[in-house]
């Protein structure tokens, strides 16, 4: 044998022996499949959502990691997912978290109110720079002790004040109504003498036929109009500080998360924030197109008079006042506020007047 042909006889050799080696971390790896179900019904526009996540997850991981996505209702209802991924009854969810406030009212905080003037996207940026993300994780681990881990995707816009069967004009035309919403908004409603009564969003139209509620919110026009808000209502109010910076909130079982390799977790964390990207486009699309189609279809849309969103920001201070007695949450509402009074002061000064550039390219088309 020449020394040529021992040396590409060693190379074969040593290429099946490592071949032979990676075998059984190949094979783990490819067989890794997790199942994530959403809070959303299987052709809501968070569905579509929750699957650019699961794409990103897929197309990055190479085959290590496949994302199977479940609709709400395919195993828990919607309101239940946390719990089913904490008990490892699956492996991942999609929710926001106004969905589980009822356990510690510092949850909604990542959703609801109006932060101080921030909006959602200075408010993501606080889970990712200012302590936001510390303090859920705090909040999972240390006050809760619920086993996931989080992270998060899409800023969503100011949801509107939402459906209503006449045009409300004042505080007074609110007052009494049966009106469906979620976390704190809740209080903030009932402060305002607005009747409340919470539900997932499945469930908003056929109580509205029953007579349960009168008059609700969800998130968005595109939402709103798949579930045909349209057909039991005539008023659409847009504008609301109720829910003025909400996000999904991504979860993963930790025994499961802490299971894989750091690769594979980078993957699910890093993808929440290509989502993001995708999730906000797909948004502006679909909002604003669905918004004319509610329009043409004769909705009446009106813009959420001002008094209605002054009297927000009063009755999210009074609701404030009792719930700052709470150490916790009290630590999340001044970190919150810190950041608020730094970030949306430079937007503030530095944006440009969007609206004046609007109406002078097309005059007359706002109605406010």
């Amino acid at each position: 044998m020449t020394d040529t042909q021992a040396r590409r006889n060693f190379l074969k050799g040593s290429l099946v022996a490592g071949a032979a080696l990676a075998t059984p971390h190949v094979a783990r790896a490819q067989g890794r499949t997790l199942k994530m179900q959403g809070a959303w019904g299987p052709s809501a526009i968070f569905s579509a959502m929750a699957e650019q996540y699961v794409t990103r997850v897929n197309e990055m991981s190479g085959g290590s990691l496949t994302v199977e996505y479940l609709p709400a209702g395919a195993v828990v209802k919607a309101f239940q997912v946390q719990d089913a991924v904490s008990d490892g009854v699956l492996d991942g969810g999609h929710q926001v978290t106004a969905y589980w406030y009822g356990k510690h009212k510092a949850a909604s905080l990542f959703g609801t109110g109006p932060v101080f003037g921030a909006n959602a996207s200075q408010i993501l940026a606080w889970i990712h720079f200012g302590g936001g993300q510390e303090l859920y994780d705090e909040l999972i681990n240390d006050v809760l002790g619920i086993n996931t881990v989080g992270f998060w995707a899409m800023p969503m816009p100011a949801q509107p004040l939402g459906w209503f069967n006449r045009h409300v004009q004042s505080v007074d035309d609110m007052k009494g109504l049966k009106y469906r919403t979620v976390g704190l908004a809740a209080d903030i409603m009932q402060s305002m003498g607005v009747n409340v009564t919470q539900l997932p969003g499945g469930e908003i139209v056929p109580a509205l036929e029953r007579g349960v509620i009168e008059a609700f919110e969800f998130n968005n026009p595109t939402s709103d109009k798949e579930f045909g808000a349209q057909d039991v209502a005539s008023d659409y109010h847009m504008g609301s500080y109720h829910q003025a910076a909400e996000f999904f909130e991504i979860i993963w079982n930790r025994d499961v998360y802490e299971d894989l390799s750091p690769d594979e977790q980078a993957i699910l964390k890093y993808a929440a924030e290509a989502a993001s990207t995708a999730n906000y486009g797909l948004a502006m699309d679909k909002y604003s197109a669905d918004l004319q189609d509610l329009i043409a279809s004769g909705t009446k849309v009106h813009r959420t008079d001002s008094t209605i969103m002054a009297a927000q920001l009063e009755a999210w201070d009074k609701v404030l006042e009792g719930l700052l007695q709470d150490e916790f949450f009290a630590k999340i509402v001044d970190s919150q506020k810190a950041w608020s009074e730094r970030v949306a002061f430079y937007d503030l000064m530095n944006s440009a007047d969007y609206k004046l550039a609007y109406d002078h390219y097309f005059p007359g088309k706002l109605p406010f």
